[in-house]
């Protein structure tokens, strides 16, 4: 299972959200779970609620993914570095065949995108 957090979905893993908090614990103690952290998204959720970035970056279990060129050239074409950085994240690559999941507190942020989407509010 491969999961990438958006930047609401790391704010509300910081204010004690239960399924990202569930999805943290699996992505560290259960094989084949996989948890990643886009790092444009990292820097907005610590924005919004600070101290983010160096907590979940420093628990297990946790790849924060940098913006390499091909994401930076992904990012430059959207209106926010967050939202554009995640949905990039998410696509299929040759380890992901299937893509990610993009785990997130706002769906609606994602309505008509290209992306599967886990609620983490229900």
């Amino acid at each position: 299972m491969h999961i990438v957090l958006d930047d609401t979905a790391m704010a509300a893993a910081g204010q004690g959200n239960v399924l990202a908090s569930r999805l943290i614990h699996r992505a560290h103690a259960e094989p084949g779970w996989f948890l990643y952290v886009p790092a444009c998204a990292l820097g907005e959720a610590d924005r919004a609620r600070p101290g983010t970035a160096e907590h979940l970056a420093s628990l297990p279990g946790i790849t924060v993914l940098d913006l390499d060129l091909a994401a930076a050239l992904a990012v430059a074409r959207q209106q926010t570095w967050a939202t554009a950085h995640s949905q990039y994240a998410a696509q299929p690559t040759p380890d992901r065949p299937d893509g990610a999941i993009i785990a997130t507190t706002a769906p609606g942020r994602w309505a008509g995108e290209p992306v599967r989407v886990l609620d983490l509010t229900s």
